[in-house]
């Protein structure tokens, strides 16, 4: 694994997904949604998530962010099985998850307020968020006053806020539009550049997958499991003219081929 400086990182992961099968049980039988995951994620990693819709790659998310729990093996965060939610490991969704009867820094100073953090100590945080994020100036805005891309921004600020270890989104920009997305991925890039936080992103998008990953797990349908780990060797920072690049194409058409099949 290379970490954005170009060194080599061969320091235990901080997380271990081993073994992990998640089934449900339905009136048709068994459903099995993971079959038999092997992951390693080391820090500072920026991991996507890649497969098509129904083949695991939100159910392995919600499992390391202890949303729910393996059937069988065993998730390892930090040197400790997950066994529920923790502050360490921060979750952003698709849908916007910003109080609407809060401002943007109510918002924002939510999670440390329940931390029971000072209030100076959290001023400090929620400014160095809404400098980080961009969204100077729309402080006291509420949700409903904001863009879609500011939204998102408001969601990220929130996360970051609580200073995770490990950062899960699940398709954070799948309901923008897409010159709005192509503007947040930017962001997250920049964003993560400068917080060095460990992410898992799951996405559907072969380009997004591309554009932001260290390594990219690609998962298929029917067993669910994940099919193959791809090193995207691409130096950072990343623009979007990388997608005019040769090799960037051909590793999409890596990805369209590993999908398909």
């Amino acid at each position: 694994m290379s970490d954005r400086s170009g060194q080599t990182d061969t320091s235990v992961p901080i997380l271990t997904v081993k073994n992990v099968n998640k089934i449900y049980q339905t009136s048709k039988g068994e459903f099995v949604a993971v079959a038999d995951a092997n992951l390693d994620v080391y820090e500072h990693e920026f991991i996507c998530l890649l497969g098509p819709s129904g083949c695991g790659k939100s159910t392995i998310l919600n499992m390391v962010a202890g949303l729910a729990e393996p059937s069988s093996g065993e998730i390892i965060f930090d040197g400790i099985p997950i066994n529920g939610p923790s502050p360490d490991r921060g979750m952003v969704f698709q849908a916007y998850a910003a109080f609407p009867w809060m401002t943007v820094r109510q918002n924002i100073e939510f999670g440390p307020k329940m931390r029971g953090l000072p209030t100076k100590e959290r001023e400090k945080i929620v400014e160095k968020q809404i400098q980080l994020v961009g969204l100077t100036g729309f402080e006291h805005l509420y949700p409903k006053e904001l863009s879609g891309g500011m939204n998102k921004r408001v969601d990220l600020a929130r996360a970051y806020a609580n200073d995770p270890k490990l950062l899960c989104m699940d398709e954070p920009f799948g309901a923008l539009d897409a010159q709005t997305r192509q503007k947040m991925q930017l962001e997250l890039m920049r964003i993560w550049s400068v917080e060095e936080k460990t992410v898992i992103f799951v996405t559907h998008d072969m380009e997004e997958a591309v554009l932001l990953a260290d390594r990219i797990v690609v998962m298929q349908r029917n067993p669910n499991s994940i099919r193959m780990i791809i090193d995207i060797d691409f130096p950072r920072p990343r623009g979007l003219e990388i997608k005019l690049e040769r090799a960037f194409q051909e590793l999409r058409l890596t990805l369209w081929e590993a999908l398909e099949q």
